[in-house]
């Protein structure tokens, strides 16, 4: 079983977390959730959010793969 690095798992699923509200006002239902989200530009900037997240995320995921390749 592949164990993956702990900070791997906080940042992708805190970057899951920031981009459904970020997609919901997209889409146009952010009204329903907070009257904040009702601007489209509050959805683009919880998506771009959501990108840098899952960024910041892979970085422990690639290191932790290039030092199983170095001790195999």
């Amino acid at each position: 079983m592949r164990r993956y690095p702990f900070s791997f798992i906080a940042l992708t699923a805190l970057g899951v977390l920031c981009a459904i509200p970020g997609l919901l006002s997209l889409a146009g239902f952010g009204a329903s959730i907070h009257p904040l989200l009702d601007d489209p530009m509050a959805g683009l900037a919880f998506v771009v959010s959501a990108i840098a997240l899952f960024g910041s995320g892979a970085f422990p995921l690639v290191i932790e793969k290039l030092k199983e390749k170095e001790g195999a």
